[in-house]
């Protein structure tokens, strides 16, 4: 198992997407602070929080499990990425940037699933 889970590249990629989805979500509409923003914030930052909980567990199994829970938060969030473009929220660029970091931080946890199971 890594050292920390601020070893892990997925994490930083998880830390900087946060940083980006609270700048994105700055220009939304005031009424949806507690709506789309608060879900979007939430799904974002539950990614790197998985990843850290996961990585202080004791076996690969619960740390995989972690890994699955942060999946699903990427998926949320990815969801959430879509509806803002429907119904015209955020800048389109930044909207897309976002989708970009995204499917990296997706691909990055996958990579490190499959690492993992590999190793059991």
């Amino acid at each position: 198992m890594t050292k920390s889970h601020k070893d892990l590249d997925v994490w930083r990629a998880g830390i900087d997407l946060a940083r980006d989805i609270y700048a994105l979500t700055r220009s939304y509409p005031k009424e949806e602070q507690y709506g789309i923003v608060g879900q979007m914030r939430r799904s974002a930052v539950s990614i790197s929080s998985n990843l850290a909980e996961g990585a202080a567990r004791q076996g690969k199994k619960e740390f995989i499990q972690f890994l699955y829970v942060a999946v699903g938060s990427a998926n949320e969030l990815d969801t959430q990425i879509e509806i803002s473009r429907a119904v015209g929220f955020g800048d389109a660029k930044k909207l897309s940037a976002a989708q970009d970091s995204l499917t990296r931080v997706i691909m990055l946890l996958r990579g490190l699933i499959r690492s993992l199971k590999a190793d059991q």
